[in-house]
């Protein structure tokens, strides 16, 4: 049974969704960027044991709650963890009103037709449960287009909506995350390619099933307003996609009904050395940043 308050924050709520995902292959990087490079752990365990200390300090910082951020999205791995001796979602929404997701996916394939469409995910139906035994309301999962094939970005979308009835039918909300890559040279193209497709592929959705989109921020401001008022869509959130936080926040705000879905524009400028006090007042400056930009 679906979590109707969580729903209805996900819906109307102000403020943005984190994006606590990375997972193996971002995870140095993440670490990297938070001041600890590879001589802070000697093994794979050890690497993830620091990025869930980090993940665990911004989400128990006093900044961090339901008031600015709504959502926030996991890696199964953090998911399955605890914060002070709660479950890692369980925390999110007890303790902080913030709804939390599940990125399911298990990565990219290679390249095809301009486009790189998700390896196959035999685990879904496990994921789907667990997630659910945890209170998560809904899951992330992500593609990436390069250039402006028809043919490929079709591909992506028509993946992107199998997997995303399954989880419907599984009693999850998913975000579906066709990211458009910034350094593109077609970027607008395929941008104008995919709302089309989006559109199409949304319209034959059923009066119950919902879904939320997660989309790199647009060339052209405000091209995703059919799909921000489309009433399948629960919420359109954008994702940073390599921008700085001060680029993103900027693109964000001429996207008007678009909320933030950011990752490492959330943890640029916090590190590991900061004293508790430093890393607070640091998170809440960008949070608020964050949260500023998506109320256009």
């Amino acid at each position: 049974m679906m979590n109707q308050e969580m729903l209805s924050q996900m819906r109307s709520g102000k403020g943005f969704i984190a994006a606590l995902d990375q997972s193996g292959g971002s995870t140095p990087k993440a670490l990297k960027l938070y001041g600890l490079d590879e001589s802070s752990y000697s093994n794979e365990a050890e690497m993830f044991d620091r990025i869930h200390e980090m993940r665990s300090r911004l989400i128990t910082s006093p900044s961090f709650n339901g008031d600015r951020v709504i959502g926030a999205i996991l890696f199964e791995m953090t998911m399955e963890r605890s914060v002070e001796g709660m479950g890692t979602a369980e925390f999110l929404w007890q303790k902080k009103r913030v709804v939390p997701f599940l990125k399911v996916d298990n990565g990219l394939a290679d390249e095809v037709d301009g486009v790189q469409l998700m390896k196959p995910i035999p685990q879904l139906g496990a994921r789907i449960e667990a997630a659910k035994r945890h209170g998560v309301f809904g899951t992330k999962m992500r593609s990436v287009i390069n250039l402006a094939s028809a043919t490929g970005i079709r591909a992506i979308v028509a993946q992107q909506f199998e997997f995303g009835k399954q989880i419907i039918e599984g009693g999850l909300v998913p975000i579906i995350e066709p990211e458009v890559n910034i350094k593109s040279p077609e970027k607008q193209e395929a941008e104008n390619i995919l709302k089309k497709e989006l559109l199409e592929f949304v319209s034959g959705l059923s009066g119950d099933q919902e879904i939320m989109l997660k989309l790199s921020l647009p060339t052209e401001a405000d091209l995703y307003k059919e799909l921000v008022a489309h009433p399948r869509i629960v919420r359109v959130v954008a994702l940073s996609g390599g921008y700085s936080r001060e680029e993103a926040n900027s693109l964000l705000a001429k996207n008007h009904g678009v909320i933030a879905s950011f990752s490492r524009a959330l943890t640029e400028g916090l590190s590991a050395q900061q004293s508790h006090s430093e890393f607070n007042e640091a998170l809440d400056r960008t949070i608020q940043g964050i949260y500023e930009a998506s109320l256009t």
